[in-house]
């Protein structure tokens, strides 16, 4: 097989939550043992870093492995999902994945891994291990896919394990309650292991602090530690400060303030753990996040004129994040390319969105994208007005053609319809 041949096999053999969501989903970790265990347990062969979290995971995991290189550490990074090319979920030093190791991986083990009916997520994140193993990383930051306790990933025992935070998501799975999904989150924290929590929760401060004490586990809130290496958030919107030395970020959006500090934490951990990170490595880092590890779709302004911006924000938190950044832009008329998934809870993120804005409504090239028309009916019943598109391709030119130079353009409510304007 060709690789083009090896992404159809995997697409059409394993269930993929990305594309048709909960009958992908594994609510075990059985199926990533076995594979692991035919793989000769490649995850125990480096050190990592594990993150979970609602939102923010993967702007955090790009941070800490950003710095991690500017410290010439050879830094693996697996993140999901992926925009535009399968291989952005495993990168080594910011390089994708080649497409060889990927071709080669799937026939030299789905022979073997044949009667275990993996999902599509069991299968990539083991391949990962193994790519990671066989390049000897000094050290991987793993992103956890949902949840936590039984993600696939939690079968690494890392040096820290981070959670950005906890909203409601995947609550079908995950749980109806910020508690519940605050537990299964806090599945990651490890026996001994330090766990940095990226924001404190007065709803889930106990769930966090109870695991902690049961795994005997170093627990420390990144927002109210007063040691956290320098990092404070200063009045005038600098993202960070380390020692009086601003940290300057390219990730644009007052969430990423957040980030910053969990991963300054984190960095510190790592630091006291032995590893040598300078503070020019740190700054070095956070300046070139975007150069060295090719992080998109993150307040990622792609056009000019009219201004054009993407999110991948894509539930209830992370809406409320967008609409206060929204605040902050200047324009005359809001252009909203806006598709769901037919798993959100639609009606809380449609009762939070501007009535004075324009939207372009529209379903991403997937199967669990909501239905244009359906998502426009449920969106008039808030106030909403737009046209309805047979493609997100259609929706983003026709915001284009009818967005004068003073306009913004916003393209967001679901990562893959980003990932296609991308």
């Amino acid at each position: 097989m060709n690789y083009r041949q090896t992404m159809q096999y995997l697409y059409d053999q394993l269930p993929m939550f990305q594309h048709i969501g909960a009958a992908a989903y594994k609510a075990d970790l059985g199926n990533t043992i076995a594979l692991c265990k035919i793989l000769g347990n490649p995850e125990n062969n480096f050190r990592s870093v594990h993150i979970a979290g609602t939102n923010g995971k993967g702007s955090t995991s790009h941070m800490i492995a950003s710095v991690l290189q500017s410290a010439g550490l050879k830094t693996g990074l697996y993140t999901s999902p992926h925009l535009k090319d399968f291989r952005e979920r495993i990168r080594i030093n910011g390089k994708k994945i080649p497409k060889s190791y990927v071709t080669e991986f799937v026939k030299r083990y789905k022979h073997h891994f044949s009667h275990i009916h993996s999902s599509f997520f069991e299968y990539t994140a083991v391949m990962a291990f193994r790519y990671f193993s066989d390049e000897k990383v000094d050290i991987a930051v793993i992103e956890t896919g949902m949840g936590g306790r039984l993600d696939s990933t939690n079968v690494i025992t890392p040096l820290v394990s981070v959670i950005t935070n906890i909203s409601n998501d995947h609550s079908a799975f995950l749980g109806d309650t910020l508690q519940k999904i605050a537990g299964e989150k806090a599945g990651i924290i490890k026996n001994g292991i330090p766990v940095v929590i990226g924001e404190t929760q007065e709803e889930v401060v106990e769930v966090f602090l109870a695991k902690a004490v049961v795994m005997q586990a170093p627990i420390i809130f990144a927002d109210q530690n007063p040691d956290r290496d320098g990092v404070r958030q200063p009045a005038d919107g600098v993202p960070g400060e380390r020692d009086g030395v601003p940290v300057k970020c390219p990730l644009k959006g007052l969430y990423q303030q957040k980030n910053i500090i969990t991963a300054c934490q984190a960095i510190q951990i790592l630091r006291k753990s032995g590893f040598n990170i300078s503070e020019e490595h740190i700054r070095h880092g956070f300046r070139n996040v975007i150069r060295q590890t090719g992080i998109q779709g993150r307040w990622q302004v792609i056009s000019r004129k009219p201004k054009t911006i993407c999110d991948i924000g894509h539930n209830e938190a992370g809406i409320r994040y967008i609409l206060e950044q929204l605040k902050l832009e200047r324009f005359e008329k809001l252009h909203w390319v806006f598709g769901l998934v037919n798993d959100k809870d639609a009606d809380s993120i449609l009762k939070l969105l501007p009535q004075d804005a324009v939207y372009y409504f529209c379903k991403a090239n997937i199967p669990r994208g909501l239905d244009a028309g359906e998502l426009g009916n449920r969106a008039s019943v808030f106030g909403l007005k737009g046209e309805v598109y047979p493609s997100v391709k259609d929706a983003y030119q026709s915001a284009r053609n009818s967005a004068n130079e003073h306009d913004l353009v916003f393209i967001g409510g679901s990562t893959f319809v980003v990932a296609e304007v991308l």
